[in-house]
């Protein structure tokens, strides 16, 4: 499943992503990735959730982020679910239409059985129509 956290820049949803997280990780069976431009957050977050700096990566392009994402899967197994902080900078998709990408990860989270929780810097209703049923909260 596909979730996305909407608003503008300044609303509050890496805070609502960060909450979300580490109450999640309170009932997972299985590990919890963030993905986010920084490691600005690390001390936000549970010690249990592994942190992933996208910065220190090459990732330019939204299908080198798919490709940074299944390589994530790959190598572990009992991966849950993944929150993706300003996931149209870590994908290279500001200003860029998001359907592909978005139906991409929808694939993947339905193959391998991974949550991916997205905040976007849009308002909910710039969204694409293909994503308005993702949406959890628009902020």
């Amino acid at each position: 499943m596909v979730q996305i956290i909407a608003g503008r820049k300044g609303k509050g949803k890496t805070k609502y992503l960060l909450d979300m997280a580490n109450t999640a990780v309170k009932e997972a069976k299985g590990s919890i990735v963030y993905l986010d431009k920084s490691s600005k957050h690390m001390y936000e977050l549970n010690n249990k959730i592994r942190l992933i700096n996208v910065a220190e990566f090459s990732v330019s392009t939204a299908e080198g982020f798919i490709g940074f994402i299944c390589g994530i899967i790959s190598q572990d197994h009992d991966l849950e679910a993944m929150y993706l902080d300003s996931f149209l900078k870590l994908a290279g998709l500001e200003g860029e239409d998001i359907t592909a990408t978005l139906a991409e990860l929808d694939q993947i989270s339905a193959k391998y059985h991974v949550n991916f929780v997205l905040s976007v810097s849009m308002d909910g209703e710039e969204l694409p129509e293909s994503a308005k049923d993702m949406v959890l909260v628009a902020l």
